[in-house]
């Protein structure tokens, strides 16, 4: 008779432990190599959606079973007001030239004015919402911070200032079922994006941190006011 092995559930478990971590290593690969691929693609081709417009087609099935098409049109960089570029820029990243995808001076003063018994406010950069909007979806937990963070990273080292502005402008949700500054013009305006004026082009980025909430066809005196603080930012550029 074969001699039986004195410790087969030892073996056995270091077999499952053995199979278990090359799969996390497989799968960890797999995820490396693609993400770095992607984003070399989206380096020069045009994003054809989003995560951000995947998931709101998600929600409409979950909530009622319904398909409702997304306005969305990407245009290049030079079918697109300088005006937007400017007005983004002062609403959301006044100092996006100047650091790698992460504001550490911003991150900085919102702790210290959260830590002042103040609120918390977010210190997220264009980067940071690119990588967010395109790749993620909107949950929060440290699992998805940390993707972020490492699609951040990814675009700043692959992809030009430019090119990220670029992308920003087409993924932005404007509105409901709205995105890119090319849809949101013309729904809003009845324009093309390279027509849009300094004052339009502010209207549009004061609604970026809540287009449901905060709406360009219906501006608040909130809404007016946060684009006239935008118009003055834009002057000191």
């Amino acid at each position: 008779m074969a001699r039986q092995s004195r410790y087969p559930g030892k073996f056995r478990s270091l077999s499952v432990k053995g199979i278990l971590r090359k799969v996390t290593l497989y799968l960890l690969f797999t995820f490396l190599a693609s993400s770095i691929g992607l984003c070399v693609l989206l380096r020069w081709m045009p994003a054809p959606t989003s995560a951000f417009m995947v998931y709101r087609h998600i929600e409409d099935l979950m909530d009622d079973g319904s398909f409702k098409a997304i306005e969305y049109s990407w245009v290049g960089a030079k079918k697109i007001s300088p005006y937007a570029s400017s007005a983004v820029i002062a609403a959301e990243d006044q100092r996006f030239f100047q650091h790698s995808g992460f504001d550490l001076h911003s991150i900085q003063s919102s702790i210290d004015v959260y830590m002042d018994g103040g609120r918390l406010r977010g210190a997220s950069t264009i980067s940071q919402q690119v990588a967010k909007n395109l790749f993620l979806t909107p949950s929060k937990s440290f699992i998805r911070k940390g993707m972020e963070v490492w699609f951040t990273l990814l675009i700043e080292s692959l992809w030009s200032k430019e090119r990220i502005l670029l992308v920003y402008l087409n993924i932005a949700e404007y509105g409901d079922h709205l995105f890119g500054i090319e849809a949101a013009s013309q729904h809003y305006f009845g324009i093309h994006a390279n027509q849009l004026s300094r004052s339009q082009a502010a209207l549009l980025a004061a609604t970026l941190p809540n287009p449901m909430l905060l709406r360009a066809a219906r501006p608040s005196n909130y809404l007016l006011k946060r684009q006239q603080w935008i118009l003055r930012q834009m002057q000191n550029q």
